[in-house]
Formats: C-alpha cells, structure tokens, sequence
C-alpha cells in the first residue's frame, strides 16, 4: 500500500513545536561556536596550547600555524572563467602522478541456500596521469566458506564476518600497492574512509582490535615506505574541531554540531584548514605508536556542500609534502566534478550487481551439485527460478 501523504503531514503538523525548537537550540549553539572559532583563529598555537592544557582527549591540537587565518581557512584562490582552465590546472600538477584508490563490494550469505556461502569483490584502479592515457583497473575476489563466516558461533552476525574480510582485503590491497612503490615521490594513495575506526566502537573487543590492526599496518606501511596516504571522508561528522573549541573556551556541549558544518560557511572551493593532530577520545587510545601521528584538514571540493575531511599520517607534514598532495587531491576532485575521479572509478570496478548476485548463486548451486554437497534451496528461491 502506498504511503498516505495526508496522515505523514498532519503528523509533522502535530509535531511541528519539537522540530522548531531543536533546529533554534542547534542554532544558537552554532552561532555560539562560530564565534568562538573567529577569536581561537587569531591566536597562535602557543596560546590555543595553554588554553587546552595537558589533557589528551581534547579533540585536535594545531600542527601548522593557525593565527593568521580567520576561521581558521586557508584560501587557495583558485578561481577560473571555465572547465578549460581549471584542467589547465589540473594538468599542470598531476601529469606523471599516479593515484591509486581500492573499493570493495560483497554479496552477504542467503538464507535461500542451506550452507552459507558469501562472496567478496576489491577492485582497484591506478591513474598514471600520462598523455597516453595509461591506467590499471583490475579486481580481486575471496569465496567465504560456512568456517570462515563463524556460523557456529553462537550471537555473532555472519554479515560482519563479511565486512570484516572486505576491509582487510581493501587495506591489504593498498598496503601491497605502498610496499611495491617505496619512497615514491610521485604517487598517491586514496583510502576511502577514516583512518580512525570511530565506527568500530559499538562492536565486541576482538572486532575493535581487527579494524584497528588493519588501518594500523596501513599507516605503519606509509610511513615505513614514505609513500604519501590520504583518507578522503566526503561527507564527515567528525567533532574534532568542535570538541576542542568546547573544552578550550567551555562552551556548552553541543553534540548536533560538526566541524563541517561549523566550517563550510566561511570557505569557498579549494579551501582548507591548517593541518591539526586528532587528539579524539575513545579508539585511538588502542593506536599504539600512531595514537598521536594522524593529522586532518577540511577541503572545500564543491561550491555549495560541506567540505570534505581528509586524514594523513603526520610524517607527510613533518616531510614538507602537504601543499604538493593536496593540490594533486584537488586535481583530482576538478576531474570528478566534485569527488575525487580515482576514487570514484575503484567504486564503479568494484560493485557487484543484482545479475552479479544471481551469477555467483547459480554457479555456487552448480558447483554443490557436482561435488555431490547436500544443498537445499528454499521454497522462495525454487519459485522466483521457476518465474525466471
């Protein structure tokens, strides 16, 4: 039955007080912030230092210099009459400079099939950026068995065993790229997501210590390897920036707000932040040695949206290399409309389709026969072949 629009308004009229008083509250806690980080931006790292004090969990510490730039934004001014221009640009700095990013897709085990079975797909693309056009576009593929999905193991999801191999097979996929490219002064890395497993928090101890080990080995072989990593967030609620604003001029708590919201107003494309140290509570006490070596910046990437948070090991800021790589991430964002073209090609490589899906199905169910295993299909799934 289709939604009854008539009853969805009259719900949202009935409750219209509880959404006008959160989106007041939100913005009188907003206004409060930004004035903050108007008067933190015109002090010096030694100066915001004290105010923070010796505490560890303070959100972020500066790395670059902050007191010469209102609301803490570093204008690029970069400004073109057309989409000529801007690749001019572009071209400028990225020919002969390889970026490479890796994505993965999955197909989660069927309760149509008696014995669980789940496939995981990477796929990575390497742009050399050379007027021949050279690129490499590729994929990489596990088959998950019933042992290695844990069925047997009583209350732990059997998908998450899935996302769990997916992210290794992503992170080691970048880590055999980095150790094939050492010193390379020439390439870049994209890491899809956040080098911090935030996200990770709400599972068991042993899942938290998994996702940590694998981004662990990520950064350790960057640094190792000297070959430049940035973690691109395009749509980031990370409070870094907000929380150390809270602690360093006791403003209020004010969990509705993000540092890309707080930030966005006063940037225009190309834009970026100084470089701070993520001094976030929680996971990154379980980082070891690069529990104080990931730094962040904010990247405006389109006119009117958020600006992107981009993440890196602190060694590229202490090797002089920052200004360089995130103009090649800004080249790489004009030829993706907005997001960055690499990343966006190891997506499109790496995604399985419904007919993908029903492939894989076919050829499991084919395979079990011949090897004589006891499969047994549902009834669901013997009538949506027979419709076929």
């Amino acid at each position: 039955m289709a939604l009854k629009s008539a009853q969805v308004l009259a719900l949202l009229q009935a409750k219209q007080a509880d959404f006008k008083t959160f989106d007041q509250t939100a913005l009188h806690a907003l206004q409060k912030y930004r004035a903050a980080l108007a008067e933190a931006s015109q002090k010096t790292a030694v100066e915001l230092e004290q105010m923070l004090g010796a505490a560890r969990a303070v959100g972020a510490r500066p790395l670059e210099p902050v007191g010469n730039f209102l609301n803490w934004v570093i204008p690029s001014n970069l400004v073109w009459q057309n989409r000529e221009q801007s690749l001019s640009w572009v071209r400028d700095r990225l020919i002969g400079i390889a970026t490479f990013a890796v994505d993965g897709s999955q197909i989660f085990p069927t309760k149509d099939f008696s014995i669980p079975v789940a496939l995981v797909q990477i796929g990575w693309f390497e742009n050399l950026h050379l007027p021949s056009g050279t690129y490499e576009k590729d994929v990489a593929l596990d088959v998950m068995t019933p042992a290695e999905l844990k069925v047997n193991h009583s209350g732990e999801p059997v998908d998450r065993r899935v996302n769990m191999r997916r992210f290794e097979m992503e992170t080691q996929r970048l880590i055999q790229y980095m150790q094939e490219h050492k010193n390379c002064n020439d390439c870049l890395v994209f890491f899809d997501g956040s080098l911090i497993a935030t996200f990770a928090e709400a599972f068991d101890p042993d899942t938290r210590a998994f996702y940590v080990d694998c981004l662990l080995e990520l950064l350790q072989t960057s640094e190792d390897y000297r070959v430049p990593l940035v973690a691109y967030i395009d749509t980031s609620y990370a409070r870094d920036l907000t929380v150390m604003l809270q602690q360093g001029f006791k403003l209020p708590e004010a969990n509705a707000i993000h540092d890309a919201q707080l930030l966005s107003k006063f940037m225009s494309w190309g834009d970026r932040t100084p470089l701070f140290l993520c001094q976030r509570s929680g996971i990154l006490g379980q980082y070891q040695a690069h529990a104080d070596k990931i730094a962040f910046t904010y990247l405006k990437t389109t006119h009117d949206g958020y600006p992107a948070r981009l993440e890196m090991p602190v060694w590229m800021y202490e090797a002089g290399i920052v200004d360089r790589v995130l103009d090649w991430v800004r080249g790489e964002v004009v030829i993706g409309n907005g997001y960055p073209y690499v990343i966006e090609t190891a997506d499109q490589t790496a995604v399985l389709q419904a007919e993908d899906r029903h492939t894989f199905y076919r050829i499991f169910q084919d395979w079990a026969e011949k090897e004589e295993l006891n499969l047994r299909l549902s009834r669901k799934m013997v009538s949506k072949a027979r419709r076929r």
